[in-house]
Formats: C-alpha cells, sequence, structure tokens
C-alpha cells in the first residue's frame, strides 16, 4: 500500500530558502534556484509523494517515497541529509539544517542540528503533521492542539508560543514565526 497523507497529496510545491522544488504527477520532482550544494540535483528521484525544500537558510531538499523512505539532496554539514535509516514516514519537512519525518504511528524523527532544541520531539505523541522552520520543529496534534520544540537561546518572537493554540487543522512555520489554520477558517 502506498503511505501518504491527505498533505502528501496536497504538497505539491515548496520554495526553500535557496531554491524551489515541484512534485509532478508521474512521481518525479523538478527544483530550480540555488544549486551551489546540489539542493536542485532531484532530477533521478522517483516515486515521489511530498518534496520539501530546506527552510529559511536551508540548503536542502527532502523527497519522500511512496513506499514510506526518504530522499535528501544538498548541503549536509550537520547530517540533515542524513534520512537512510527513515522508515514508515508519512510527511517530510526540510528545516534550515534539519530534517524532520512523521511517522505512521504519530511519532516524529528529526536528523541534522539540534542546536536550540529543534529536535526534542522524543516525547512528542499523536502528531498529524510537521512543519520544520528556520531553528524550530513544530507539530500538529490529532486533538488540533500544537507543540513546538526549538526556541532555546535564539531571538525569541513568540514563534513557539503555541501552548494554547486549539481547534487547529494545519501549521506551518518557516523562518521565525509559526502560523496556525483553525477549522473556522481563521
Amino acid at each position: 500500500t502506498t503511505k501518504t497523507s491527505v498533505l502528501a497529496v496536497m504538497a505539491q510545491i515548496d520554495a526553500g530558502g535557496y531554491n524551489t522544488v515541484g512534485l509532478k504527477s508521474d512521481g518525479t520532482a523538478k527544483a530550480v534556484g540555488d544549486n551551489r550544494y546540489g539542493q536542485c540535483d532531484v532530477d533521478s528521484w522517483t516515486d515521489i509523494v511530498q518534496v520539501s525544500a530546506g527552510a529559511s537558510g536551508g540548503r536542502h531538499t527532502v523527497g519522500l517515497k511512496s513506499d514510506g523512505t526518504v530522499v535528501a539532496v544538498g548541503y549536509n554539514a550537520a547530517g540533515q541529509c542524513d534520512v537512510s535509516d527513515f522508515t514508515d514516514i508519512v510527511q517530510v519537512a526540510a528545516g534550515g539544517s534539519h530534517t524532520v519525518g512523521l511517522t505512521s504511528d504519530g511519532t516524529v524523527v528529526v536528523v541534522g542540528s539540534c542546536g536550540y532544541g529543534r529536535c526534542d520531539v522524543d516525547s512528542w505523541t499523536d502528531i498529524v503533521q510537521v512543519s520544520a522552520g528556520f531553528a524550530l520543529t513544530v507539530g500538529l496534534k490529532s486533538d488540533g492542539t500544537v507543540v513546538a520544540a526549538g526556541c532555546g537561546g535564539i531571538e525569541d518572537f513568540g514563534q513557539c508560543d503555541v501552548g494554547d493554540w486549539s481547534d487547529i487543522v494545519q501549521v506551518a512555520t518557516y523562518g521565525r514565526h509559526t502560523i496556525g489554520l483553525k477549522s473556522d477558517g481563521t
């Protein structure tokens, strides 16, 4: 069976800090932009169901394959492209210098730079969507609440102040901000 989430079907294009990546209907990918670190070298990818370009400062690109494994290209100084151990993944998110994978059991895996606490997701459960920004990771829980990791030691703009959010159906983070879409459209 193909392991895809609703988000994987919807996420057909993603803009990163230095490149844009698109998922084609045949399961291949195309990327344009700065290719200094090979972050646009996705032409050989096949069987892809979701793509993500590195957020603010990120110079890597990640692809989720239909079998739940993950591929990555680009800058790998912090190990953000070391995704070969990712299995049973249903969604991916490329951050500034980390990569996040959501597993089918609602837990989260992270590789790359763990500075600022952005990898502190071991206790997360019942997650249905993830997003990765410059120095943070955000997770949407099945009950509509939101969790965040990674604001320790970085300029605090309130990007992790999501503890009282409820009735959320989608989250997004990029540089130093987090956005939540509520079920009523606000």
